[in-house]
């Protein structure tokens, strides 16, 4: 009996020694960095391992927003560069994954969102229904506001939901959507300090930030500078100072190569048509009253071009080029892609800049209501291939994308999701995933570069 307790307890003991090595080994193949509930191999999926670091990043900015608004806007700068920080590593990983960023794809972003976590209510989200100009047509719709969060001023719902401008995981979302798509120019919606659109705030204090996440993504930024009262040949020389000034020198800043060697900082120009030829001419043109030409706020101007007409008005103004915006074909002259081969014709014969606009689709009737004929259906993405094809076709040094985020006119390629509530259905991007348009940009970005490549042989 004594030999078998014997025999039973050299057993036990080298069974518990074979379970003690088999641990010891496993903890080697363990990561080192992994700490306690850190799923193993999470390491090898950057793609998620960036989300969790969003998430978490996302829900202390949230714990952080219920403090004083002014405190909050004080801080936006410090708590961004302290996320930057925190998500810099997932970001070196991911590199190695994302499309190249290509320059020569300048996409229109918006900061003008805004939700009570982070701005104390709701902005732009909210947007109002717009009455038709005729009242006899306006009394046949609704009138009023939207309600977020579940009901909100676009057809479409965004994946991050009705989110702030405001919110560093937001802005680095964003930022890594538009580099995964293979742009490399953000055309940032900018108004002067203390000024917004009628339905927003003012934003010039993002910029900052924007440039900072754009910096780590490899991104550009230009500004897309937006029509406001009183906008002429002074108010705009005091714009480009300013933003040259305090933001250009951020390694983040865009600057064109013209075909002569200089690197020009760039402007697109909303609603350029609004003020006439000769104001611009003071601006634009050597010989003008407040020429900005050979100065140190030289710039390359892009005009916005809506009308055939308004081509000679823009040669004639001193702008560098004409872009066309409007994701609508047939809408106007401009968007329309017959007439891209004759804008550019005429462009080159005037050395000037063509840059065509192409856009996903269209559809703003959760803001003006009465406006359906100018939708223009997706067609689960051919819509947007048809665009790229036409403006491949006229060769142009830029393509310029309306939009990343332009939400109350459907024209953004931001990643959406299904949803419906009591009162809305929303448009998603079915059958495909929320990033098919991210992946369309990609792909015709690369085909861009591609023959780009032939026709400089």
């Amino acid at each position: 009996m004594a030999r078998f307790r014997r025999r039973t307890c050299i057993i036990l003991l080298l069974f518990i020694l074979f379970i003690c090595s088999i641990m010891m080994a496993l903890k080697t193949l363990r990561p080192d960095r992994a700490g306690f509930g850190d799923p193993f191999g999470l390491g090898l999926l950057p793609e998620l391992q960036q989300r969790t670091v969003l998430l978490d990043s996302k829900q202390n900015s949230l714990n952080r927003a219920q403090g004083d608004t002014v405190t909050r806007v004080s801080n936006l700068h410090s708590i961004a560069v302290n996320t930057m920080k925190a998500s810099m590593s997932p970001v070196k990983k991911l590199e190695e994954e994302l499309s190249s960023p290509n320059y020569n794809f300048h996409i229109f972003y918006y900061t003008w969102y805004g939700n009570p976590q982070f701005d104390g209510k709701y902005i732009h989200w909210n947007h109002p229904l717009l009455p038709h100009w005729d009242p006899k047509i306006a009394n046949n719709y609704p009138k009023g506001r939207h309600t977020p969060p579940e009901d909100i001023g676009a057809n479409f719902y965004p994946e991050l939901g009705s989110y702030s401008s405001k919110d560093p995981t937001v802005i680095e979302a964003h930022m890594k959507q538009m580099r995964s798509a293979s742009t490399g120019v953000i055309v940032l919606s900018w108004y002067p300090p203390g000024m917004a659109d009628e339905n927003g705030e003012p934003t010039d204090d993002l910029v900052p930030v924007v440039l900072d996440y754009a910096q780590k993504y490899n991104l550009k930024v230009t500004f897309h500078i937006e029509p406001y009262k009183d906008r002429d040949d002074r108010s705009m020389y005091h714009n480009v100072k300013y933003i040259i000034d305090k933001y250009g020198s951020h390694p983040a800043f865009y600057r064109h190569k013209t075909s002569t060697g200089r690197l020009l900082p760039m402007f697109y120009v909303y609603d350029s048509y609004v003020t006439i030829p000769e104001i611009w001419a003071n601006l634009l043109t050597v010989s003008g009253s407040q020429s900005i030409r050979n100065t140190p706020y030289d710039a390359l101007f892009i005009a916005l071009l809506v009308e055939e007409r308004h081509k000679h008005d823009i040669h004639r103004s001193g702008f560098d080029g004409m872009y066309t915006y409007f994701a609508t074909n047939g809408f106007s002259y401009g968007s329309s892609h017959h007439n891209w081969a004759g804008l550019k014709a005429f462009c080159d014969s005037n050395n000037l800049m063509f840059i065509p606009s192409v856009g996903p689709g269209y559809i703003d009737t959760s803001i003006r209501p009465w406006n359906n004929h100018n939708t223009r259906n997706r067609v689960n993405g051919k819509y947007y291939e048809t665009a790229f094809s036409a403006a491949l076709l006229v060769r142009p040094e830029i393509i310029s994308i309306t939009s990343f985020n332009e939400w109350h006119e459907g024209t953004q390629i931001e990643k959406a999701v299904p949803k419906r509530t009591g009162q809305v259905v929303y448009l998603d991007y079915k059958p495909h995933k929320p990033n098919v348009y991210l992946e369309l940009t990609q792909k015709w970005s690369e085909k861009y570069r591609k023959e780009q490549e032939q026709w400089l042989m």
